[in-house]
């Protein structure tokens, strides 16, 4: 454990054993060195893993009401001393309400003045910084005097003094944000005596038990508890209360994982089996399986009595993003559920229903919305809907998704007696992720079930080629949104397969290649759709479409349930 402060040690240029002297109103934290003639006023705080070490340049001033934060190093050369503000010399001086940021380092000879910011990883060697100057992050000052209150931006070099002479001052705002920091620092000061002081700490407890739990009241004290649980892990709120809500409904917890290659083709894998009791147990096993398989996929999800997932959802990306959907709020009943594109059953994660839209529709939504992607809407009449001239509704600029529900609708409402679709729109690639018609001339809200459990990609004709829903090519056995879709793939130059699993396979993702269509019409592809499942019938089939070029799928839709 690091010492709170120490004399110097004997050296070859000083032999000085002298010991800091430090305001009993100072808070310096254990984690903390403090070493040599270093002179702290009160109402100081020295934050953990902050290094002042007076034992080469000596002494050190620390005028009161100054915070050094987490990580600051302040030490000098033998040589070279400035003027401190009581006109005595010293290596290092640092004046009163000063605010040394983070992994800031202040090396003597360095004089920062009354009120002065030091920001983020910034550096002050061998030169002076007027009283009320703000340094932004990683800029480095040396061999310069700068002129009180002085605005330096991040990253500036100052080095020679006509630079110093031509910063800007600094303006209104960045004092109340310094002033800001400066009151922060203090309550932080305050609350860490108080928690190493035991009656300080017992009387805020017992204050805090009381409130939470008087009047028979519970609410706000199990609150608290969510709190530490999140306070506790690196998972976020929502994936918090994911785990909560599926152990109070007595959901058993799987977590499954698959690197960005296999991730294409489903592969999911499991990751050891979750046995959690409590909602810590569970954080604990999560933040396992997220470490072990840092680099890839890992999906949450819950197991209900009748071995059917519930709330399945990818918490972790390859680039190391830890994520849940947003805004997670337990689901209020059983009933309001969908299935994604593997079957596996979804609560809406923001309890949102629509009454023109579909319960699919909302859920592709929220999918599109925890994706990143944005959203669009288009329409057609019945006679422009054969040569594919959709025409865009108004722009969705919403991120919630009562906003965007209420945009979808607002869009069905001003186009009745139109087919209307919805889009998924990815912002870097620009290019679309999803096209799902949501409403047809006769008045039909749907929603296409196309979308994958992996993937979530659905065709993404970018020309708008589709065709009537009543498409020459007529099926027994398949809908007519499965119709539509083999019409877009082949319309769009896309290969057509299936593949199939039964249920014991389904759960692990193990799907088997029925054999690729060679069709050149819809009724050719719906002939042989229609044969796949007669054959694999009990058995999940699913439709998958094949973008040639990319080599890659761009549909994944299932056709068939057990």
């Amino acid at each position: 454990m690091a010492v709170r402060s120490t004399a110097a040690p004997p050296t070859p240029w000083s032999r000085s054993l002298a010991e800091p002297k430090i305001h009993e109103t100072a808070f310096i934290h254990p984690f903390s060195n403090v070493i040599g003639d270093v002179h702290i006023d009160a109402n100081v705080i020295v934050a953990p893993g902050t290094s002042i070490r007076a034992d080469e340049g000596t002494p050190f001033h620390i005028g009161e009401n100054t915070n050094l934060q987490d990580g600051v190093v302040i030490h000098g050369l033998e040589q070279g001393r400035v003027v401190g503000d009581d006109q005595n010399e010293y290596s290092v001086w640092i004046g009163s309400d000063a605010s040394i940021t983070h992994m800031a380092l202040i090396h003597g000879p360095a004089y920062v003045g009354d009120s002065c910011f030091i920001g983020f990883r910034s550096t002050v060697f061998n030169a002076r910084v007027g009283a009320g100057c703000i340094v932004m992050m990683h800029a480095l000052i040396q061999d310069v005097e700068i002129p009180a209150g002085k605005y330096v931006p991040s990253g500036a070099i100052i080095t020679n003094q006509q630079q110093a002479d031509r910063l800007p001052d600094v303006q209104a705002q960045d004092k109340q944000f310094a002033h800001h920091v400066i009151g922060i620092n203090q309550a932080l000061r305050s609350g860490y005596i108080c928690a190493a002081d035991t009656k300080c700490i017992k009387t805020i407890r017992d204050e805090l038990a009381k409130s939470y739990t008087s009047n028979g009241n519970k609410f706000e004290f199990e609150e608290l508890e969510r709190s530490n649980d999140v306070a506790s892990s690196s998972l976020g709120t929502e994936t918090v209360e994911q785990l909560r809500y599926l152990l109070e409904q007595g959901y058993k917890i799987g977590t499954e994982h698959v690197d960005q290659r296999r991730f294409r083709t489903g592969s999911w894998q499991s990751c050891t089996p979750i046995e959690a009791r409590s909602v810590g147990e569970a954080i604990a096993s999560l933040e396992g399986c997220l470490q072990e398989h840092s680099g890839e996929y890992v999906r949450l999800f819950g197991i209900d009595k009748g071995r059917r997932r519930v709330l399945e959802t990818i918490i972790q990306r390859p680039d190391g993003t830890v994520q849940a959907p947003a805004n997670f709020k337990a689901p209020t009943n059983q009933t309001n559920k969908s299935y994604n594109g593997n079957g596996n059953a979804h609560s809406y994660s923001n309890g949102t229903g629509s009454g023109k839209l579909s319960a699919e529709t909302v859920d592709q939504v929220n999918q599109l919305l925890a994706g990143g992607y944005k959203i669009g809407m288009e329409h057609v009449d019945e006679r422009r809907f054969r040569t594919g001239s959709w025409q865009s509704c108004t722009p969705i600029e919403a991120t919630s998704i009562k906003q965007v529900v209420a945009a979808l609708e607002d869009c069905i409402d001003s186009h009745q007696g139109e087919y209307v679709r919805l889009i998924g729109i990815d912002r870097k690639a620009k290019r679309r992720v999803l096209e799902s018609i949501i409403q047809r001339p006769n008045g039909s809200v749907s929603s296409s079930s196309s979308s994958s459990g992996s993937s979530k990609s659905v065709v993404a004709s970018a020309s708008g080629a589709t065709s009537s829903a009543k498409a020459s090519a007529t099926s027994t056995r398949l809908s007519s949104e499965v119709v539509e879709q083999l019409q877009q793939l082949i319309n769009s130059g896309y290969k057509i397969s299936a593949e199939h699993v039964d249920q014991r396979r389904f759960r692990t993702g193990s799907w088997a290649s029925c054999g690729q269509i060679e069709a050149h019409s819809p009724q050719q592809a719906a002939a042989a759709l229609e044969g796949y499942l007669a054959e694999y019938q009990g058995e999940y089939v699913r439709l998958i479409g094949i973008d040639p070029k990319a080599k890659r799928r761009v549909l994944e839709t299932i056709i068939q349930r057990p």
